[in-house]
């Protein structure tokens, strides 16, 4: 008999990360065992809190380490070619790839120091907890070898359908990065073919900085942006301006031999399910059709609520899915993804891994070199897929791609100096021409 335990983990297995809860329950060990009440009376024997303390540390350390371990092990079997042989595997049936090893009880003492995890007896350790542990072991583990960094847009670098705030401290943060001589990008879903002056809006804090700081060519070649998951790639210039890469310098065959009639059976299914969502649902919503992305807008100042985005995205992908499946559909199979924006939905042509992997072709970088930066990583969101390409920091909005890159330049300082640039006070006078009228227009 199933119990109804199972049936609601599975109805909200989109809302869950595996891995993390498998971190979570092990933790809980020392959290339900070992953690001491609060004392109650005066005795100098109750009063050895620092003492035990340390040892709850100790229990935490132990227990991370043992999973580091396994990740090691499973590390080994995926070398080998047979993964689901490893330990971790049989424990979480659906892990995914791991591009380096991950410092887990160094990560965790960081973080302890920080928020005293191991001093609470009431919260145990949390969802929260553990995504910035495994962050942190991230940026510990790829830090050395770090050569391409790539970042989603909204929610990531600046707030759901904003632009890129001049203002804002990540403007000197990402040019830190191109400063240590590496490869900065960022990979987005909003879709604009050809055109860079709508992707220059919306980061036009960031080029503004770019021209303030007086950021050198080489430099400026190294920021690159791709939209629409993994189909029109920029390249910052001299002038700060975006210019538009053709595809057939960048994109491999087997993506630019991506014919109209796939691309329009795929989006004609999509957009049939999501008018159905609308109409079940009665959402006060357009459903908006690109050339290689279809999608569902609210109508001005409405709020959809995330179930029924969820809905409309799981159904979506159902219903694609089965469509590539049937004996009609197979010759239009190609990859695709279905997300929740936010307050949107989207189905596109490509995804992100695609993206990523694209840009490492592109750009001379492996999967353990590349590190990509978002805030949709369960799976109705369109940073998932890049698990399988590189490696990954899960945020949840721009304060915390701040945090994570003052760690990650932290490190990057210790391995090697930034190159010398004097960061310049500049008058209207000192910038190009051509950067100025953009701006003005």
């Amino acid at each position: 008999m199933t119990s109804m335990y199972t049936i609601n983990y599975a109805l909200r297995a989109h809302k869950r990360d595996p891995f993390i809860e498998f971190i979570k329950g092990m933790l809980m060990t020392p959290f339900v065992l070992h953690a001491k009440p609060i004392p109650q009376t005066d005795d100098p024997t109750e009063k050895d809190d620092e003492y035990h303390m340390d040892a709850n540390v100790a229990r935490y350390c132990d227990i991370l380490s043992n999973i580091e371990e396994l990740i090691n092990e499973h590390i080994r079997k995926h070398d080998k070619g047979v993964p689901d042989q490893s330990r971790l595997k049989r424990l979480v049936p659906s892990i995914s790839t791991f591009h380096t090893q991950l410092p887990l009880r160094e990560s965790f003492l960081s973080a302890n120091a920080k928020h005293s995890i191991a001093a609470r007896r009431f919260v145990p350790p949390s969802f929260n907890d553990i995504r910035r542990i495994l962050n942190t072991a991230q940026i510990i583990a790829i830090a050395p070898k770090l050569k391409l960094i790539t970042f989603d847009g909204d929610m990531t670098l600046y707030d759901d359908g904003k632009d890129f705030e001049h203002d804002s401290a990540l403007v000197n943060l990402l040019m830190r990065l191109l400063k240590y001589n590496l490869n900065v990008c960022v990979v987005t879903a909003a879709g604009y073919p050809g055109d860079a002056s709508r992707y220059e809006q919306r980061l036009s804090g960031l080029l503004k900085g770019f021209g303030n700081a007086r950021l050198p060519k080489d430099m400026c070649e190294k920021f690159f942006l791709l939209g629409g998951e993994c189909n029109y790639l920029f390249q910052c210039q001299e002038d700060y301006h975006l210019k538009y890469i053709p595809e057939y310098e960048y994109q491999p065959h087997y993506v630019r031999s991506w014919s109209s009639d796939q691309i329009n059976a795929i989006l004609d299914v999509a957009q049939e399910n999501l008018q159905r969502c609308i109409d079940d649902m009665k959402l006060p919503c357009n459903v908006l059709r690109k050339s290689k992305a279809v999608g569902i807008v609210p109508k001005p100042n409405v709020k959809i609520f995330r179930e029924q985005l969820d809905e409309c995205v799981l159904s979506t992908q159902h219903r694609i899915v089965n469509y590539l499946n049937s004996p009609w559909g197979k010759k239009y199979n190609l990859p695709f993804c279905a997300f929740n924006g936010g307050n949107d939905v989207w189905v596109d042509i490509g995804n992100k891994l695609i993206g990523v992997q694209i840009l490492q072709e592109f750009l001379g970088a492996t999967s353990g070199e590349t590190l990509h930066v978002g805030d949709q990583f369960l799976s109705t969101g369109n940073d998932f897929a890049t698990r399988h390409q590189c490696c990954t920091i899960w945020i949840v909005n721009p304060e915390e791609t701040q945090d994570v890159l003052v760690e990650l330049t932290e490190l990057l300082e210790a391995k090697k100096p930034e190159r010398p640039l004097e960061f310049n006070s500049l008058t209207s006078q000192d910038l190009p021409q051509s950067f100025l009228d953009s701006k003005t227009s």
